[in-house]
């Protein structure tokens, strides 16, 4: 509500009858001025409790603006000491619990002390008077303020004409000050700056400053709406004209000439349509689109969706492709160059390389290298690229769960884009890249569609030459890209698409091959990283070693390379510092001061042979590793107990050992009722790690007997192999991790399934020359190598009887009695 100006009668009788001490009420964005009526809304409880007793009083409270509008529960600081006598005109108790008031200022006070802060404020208070009369400076400056007030009442349509008319008949130029103060959009401060100023000269003054900022600032909008009505304007009557004349070249039959010359963009795109190599059935689709675009006024939404197609068909590489090289020389020696050891890895790239100098075409086999994290299956396919000539883009499918990813989205939705493979194309600019589809692994599915199924037609070289974007909806031909996948398991890959491509397997590096990967590349290519040269540092092979051994753990060697780096980093700062000036040779020593102490423990042989501790090999992510089983007994009621954090798998391997082992009672010399009379405890070591697999079966059943007949296990002898309840030995995968961990942890004696005998052949020149391995078919062949001693059979049930009143056996070692690692 507009304040409005009230004549005031008798105001010098009722400002002598008035007191010196009243309420005082902070308000929080407002600012009142004397001779207004001004409508507020009170809310605080204590503004309301100062009201109601003024109301039952005097009728008089004192108005104070707050200095910060945030504060909730103002104090005596928090109030401008500056304020306005008013006069409660009208009080009105509203629903919400809020209280409406109609007041009417009458003068300036000043709050000389804060008498009273609960349960309202009260104080002291003078009045400031208004000085009378009218300078000559004064009427200067209200000549000047009613100059500007008529500007801005002419450029603020919100104020009416009508106020101009009262505030010019005002003859009191402080009172002329406040009047248009209250009506202008003013910051609080600077409402509150005009109430301080005790001169109307002063007051005149900054309101002088403060109409000329509006006024001039009210005129650059006027002036800027005016250019843009200008433009729409233009723009309408432009959009007129040209659909008349259209029009008028339909009824006649006729073209425009120069129409190109109204809309530049046309003229571009049918030179590109002239330049470009396009497939017939795509340049009639482009020129269909072209007609459509000039047929509809360029601000229309849809032009823009044309624009944008048109776009994406002219510039996709639809018949530029890199020349390719397929020499297969060439590409065993730049494989050979990039990567130390991988032989089997290589051999069958150069195997398909052949193929394709024989052919001259991309085979219908798509590659896929499976392995852990750093093995180098990126690098691999970066380096099949420069080996072929042929430009290298990677697309990584980790997490990709919409289908629309890989075939794109169709025009009618906004912000519609191709899908990932055709962005691709177009920013790799050649039709044949090699083209790594990275982690397919990865891939989810949900509400959205199987990305997976969707990477089929793009896989598949029977349905690629004619792959179909939804975007696009035109078909491009794939049939000459060179697709490689990358993945870490083999289980997670949908069945489907794992039969379009061909696994090679990355098992990872030997200790021997990460040495060696260490001293020709990655200590080379961290030198060159951290600015040294190779006549400044020097890493000896017993450092390296331990660093392979001691602080890393992984099938790759991205740790070690973070390794290596971080002592180079110690090295750099030491010589930048001034602290080493000869050159730097690392060894042991110096590598366990750069990096700390060691993460891993190498060689988890035990030291003597134990009793119901057998060690297993296990598969990781990481590659393989050794995990020791053991087994105790207790005297007891004959309870299985299993811990370790075990999936289902290897749980149940654990109770088929049990089943295989009473079986066996008699033949390993066991007494038939242990069972029951012993309580049997199953426990894998590392209980926060989840453990799951089949291969843990033999190594269970050895720890079983070892414990049940007190027999020791050969400390030097690590097996795996899952087992049957007949006791038969069945293979099992990752022969090469877990033979490798085992050469890893000290161990040279393995047992493994005989019908892995075949997979050994495969990699044995890959592994170490002093391991021995024991190919087993029965459970009874991993007992002799593994016990230190086989049990002695039981003898007749006769026999058993006489052993039963006398005994002779040792009864099963109990926990008291054992030791373990």
């Amino acid at each position: 509500m507009t304040p409005e100006q009230k004549p005031d009668k008798d105001k010098a009788e009722k400002l002598s009858e008035w007191k010196e001490e009243l309420p005082v009420i902070p308000l929080r964005n407002m600012v009142v001025f004397p001779q207004m009526i001004v409508p507020l809304f009170i809310g605080r409880s204590k503004s309301i409790k100062a009201l109601e007793d003024t109301m039952e009083k005097e009728k008089m409270v004192v108005f104070v603006t707050q200095k910060s509008e945030e504060i909730e529960e103002p104090t005596a600081k928090d109030i401008s000491s500056i304020g306005t006598l008013s006069e409660i005109v009208q009080l009105l108790s509203l629903p919400d619990g809020t209280t409406k008031i109609l007041v009417e200022g009458i003068s300036r006070v000043k709050i000389e002390k804060i008498t009273q802060d609960a349960p309202y404020f009260r104080a002291k208070i003078n009045r400031i008077e208004e000085p009378e009369g009218m300078t000559i400076e004064a009427e200067t400056l209200v000549r000047n303020v009613i100059k500007n007030f008529e500007k801005y009442v002419k450029l603020n349509k919100r104020i009416p004409p009508e106020t101009l008319m009262s505030i010019i008949n005002v003859d009191q130029p402080g009172r002329l000050a406040d009047l248009i103060a209250s009506y202008l959009t003013l910051k609080v401060d600077e409402k509150q700056a005009i109430l301080e100023s005790v001169s109307a000269e002063k007051r005149l003054k900054k309101l002088l400053e403060i109409l000329d900022k509006e006024v001039e600032i009210l005129e650059v909008e006027k002036k800027l709406q005016g250019k843009v009505r200008k433009q729409i304007e233009k723009v309408q009557k432009e959009y007129y004209l040209k659909e008349k004349l259209r029009a008028i070249q339909e009824e006649l039959g006729e073209e425009t000439e120069g129409e190109d010359e109204d809309q530049p963009e046309l003229g571009e795109y049918k030179k590109k349509l002239e330049t470009a190599k396009l497939p017939p059935e795509v340049k009639e689709i482009c020129v269909k689109e072209l007609d459509r675009l000039k047929k509809m006024p360029s601000m229309v939404a849809e032009a823009t969706v044309i624009r944008t197609y048109l776009d994406w068909l002219l510039e996709l590489p639809w018949k530029k492709k890199t020349k390719s090289k397929f020499d297969i020389n060439e590409v065993r020696k730049i494989l050979n160059e990039d990567h130390y050891g991988l032989e089997k890895v290589k051999e069958r790239i150069v195997e398909y390389f052949a193929v394709l100098q024989l052919t001259g075409k991309i085979g219908s086999t798509i590659l896929c290298l499976v392995g852990p994290p750093g093995v180098g299956k990126t690098s691999i396919a970066s380096s099949i690229a420069r080996a072929m000539g042929r430009k290298f883009i990677r697309v990584s499918l980790g997490g990709v769960r919409d289908e629309a990813e890989i075939r794109g989205h169709r025009r009618t939705y906004v912000g519609a884009m191709p899908g990932r493979v055709i962005q691709s194309i177009h920013k790799v600019g050649v039709g044949n890249p090699v083209f790594l589809l990275d982690e397919i692994d990865k891939l989810g599915a949900d509400f959205r569609g199987d990305p997976a199924s969707a990477l089929l037609e793009v896989l598949d070289p029977e349905q690629n030459k004619e792959f179909s974007d939804h975007y696009l909806e035109v078909p491009f031909d794939l049939s000459d890209v060179f697709f490689i996948t990358t993945a870490n398991q083999q289980d997670p890959i949908p069945r489907p698409l794992r039969d379009r491509m061909e696994i090679i397997e990355m098992s990872g590096y030997t200790e021997q091959e990460k040495l060696e990967i260490s001293k020709g590349y990655l200590i080379n290519k961290e030198l060159e990283k951290h600015g040294l040269k190779k006549d400044q540092v020097e890493f000896l092979d017993e450092s390296i070693q331990f660093m392979i051994r001691e602080y890393t753990r992984e099938a790759g060697v991205r740790s070690l390379e973070r390794s290596i780096a971080t002592v180079l980093r110690k090295i750099a700062t030491e010589i930048v510092s001034g602290d080493k000036k000869e050159k730097v040779k690392v060894n042991k020593a110096l590598t366990e001061k750069y990096l700390g102490a060691p993460k891993y423990h190498f060689g988890l042989a035990e030291e003597t042979d134990v009793i119901g501790v057998a060690t297993g090999l296990a598969w990781t992510e990481v590659g393989g590793d050794t995990i020791p089983v053991e087994v105790t007994t207790m005297k007891g009621r004959g309870t299985l107990t299993i811990t370790g954090q075990l999936g289902d798998v290897m749980q149940e391997s654990a109770k088929a050992a049990m089943s295989y082992v009473r079986s066996k009672a008699d033949e390993l010399g066991l007494d038939e009722g242990f069972y029951r009379k012993y309580d049997i405890h199953i426990h894998v070591p590392e209980g926060a790690t989840p453990k799951d697999g089949p291969s843990a079966g033999i190594t269970i059943a050895t720890a079983l007997t070892s414990a049940l007949s007190g027999i020791p296990i050969r400390r030097d002898v690590a097996m795996t192999g899952e087992i049957t309840l007949r006791g038969k030995v069945l293979p099992i995968g990752g022969i090469k991790e877990k033979f490798l961990a085992a050469h890893r942890a000290g161990i040279r004696n393995i047992i493994y399934p005989f019908e892995n005998k075949k997979d050994l052949e495969e990699i044995r020149k890959e592994l170490p020359s002093d391991l021995k391995f024991y190919p087993v078919k029965e459970m009874d062949e991993v007992l002799k190598v593994a016990l230190v001693k086989m049990p002695a059979a039981s003898k007749s049930k006769e026999k058993k009887t006489e052993e039963k009143e006398t005994p002779q056996r040792k009864s099963p070692p109990s926990i008291e009695g054992q030791m373990f690692t």
